[in-house]
């Protein structure tokens, strides 16, 4: 088992994320109007503390407290997203397996839970949330945190992972990440890859938010094409890459496929924490 920190591993993992080059998103080369990279390295760093302290805080209480301190650090909603999936990850003590933890954590959410993690959502303004005409995070938290992620849950894959006990994340987006590096990619080319996966398989919450839910079905068709062109080291596959990410960038960035990236990042962290994906790892 991977001997640093919840909270290490957590920044950590946001910070393979932030750094792979995936298509639509933030990294190192490519920035937004008023995202920059370091936005989300000072994010990484700022959420280590409640991450270290979850399993004692619990879900909502860290959540809170991580959105509270990347808004001390960065004026937009770098991670919210990826901090929802962290917390029920973070909140599972380290000598207990991951899988059936968060089940545990899941099952135990309190109206607690529920309040914090409205208040944290009502913090972070997330762009793109728009109102709904159940739970909306205007109102009134409800009692059972998992009523207003059910009720989200056919539009918004964080809310589902809440509803099915991460299984998209235990089966196919971290083993994703593992299998490739098992292949010898690099490990920018193994994220990158899963990211490609991953919105070929769950069009985007975020662009269905922003951009409306055919647009996020487009993206998903581009990312099935980018992935038809075969291995990362081949021509086709890094021309489709290329136009995809030219294609998700246009419209003043609203194509950012920001859910995906949080999905990633949540992946990571539990390969970091399973020991799958070893943290002696790095870029170029």
């Amino acid at each position: 088992m991977n001997q640093a920190t919840v909270g290490q591993l957590a920044r950590q993992a946001c910070h393979w994320e932030a750094t792979a080059p995936k298509p639509g998103n933030v990294h190192p080369q490519a920035a937004f109007t008023d995202t920059r990279y370091e936005d989300f390295t000072l994010s990484a760093e700022a959420i280590i503390p409640a991450m270290d302290a979850a399993s004692s805080l619990g879900v909502g209480q860290t959540v809170f407290q991580a959105v509270t301190a990347t808004r001390s650090v960065v004026t937009t909603n770098t991670n919210l997203g990826l901090i929802l999936l962290l917390a029920p990850l973070a909140a599972v003590p380290r000598h207990e397996a991951l899988i059936s933890g968060v089940k545990l954590v899941l099952d135990t959410l309190t109206s607690e839970d529920s309040r914090l993690v409205y208040a944290a959502i009502r913090l972070a303004q997330p762009g793109g949330l728009g109102n709904a005409d159940h739970q909306d995070v205007q109102d009134d938290a409800p009692d059972h945190l998992l009523d207003a992620m059910r009720a989200a849950s056919c539009r918004d894959l964080i809310a589902q992972q809440y509803c099915q006990g991460f299984s998209n994340l235990f089966n196919q987006v971290s083993p994703w990440i593992h299998e490739a590096l098992e292949c010898g990619w690099t490990l920018s080319d193994s994220i990158v890859h899963a990211h490609i996966r991953c919105m070929a398989t769950h069009p985007d919450s975020l662009i269905a938010r922003k951009c409306g839910v055919p647009l996020a079905q487009e993206s998903q068709g581009r990312a099935q094409a980018v992935l038809a062109c075969g291995a990362p080291s081949t021509p086709n596959y890094q021309q489709a890459l290329q136009e995809l990410d030219q294609w998700l960038r246009a419209d003043g960035h609203r194509r950012n496929p920001g859910t995906t990236a949080d999905m990633i990042g949540a992946a990571l962290f539990i390969g970091l924490r399973h020991g799958t994906i070893d943290s002696c790892l790095s870029f170029p």
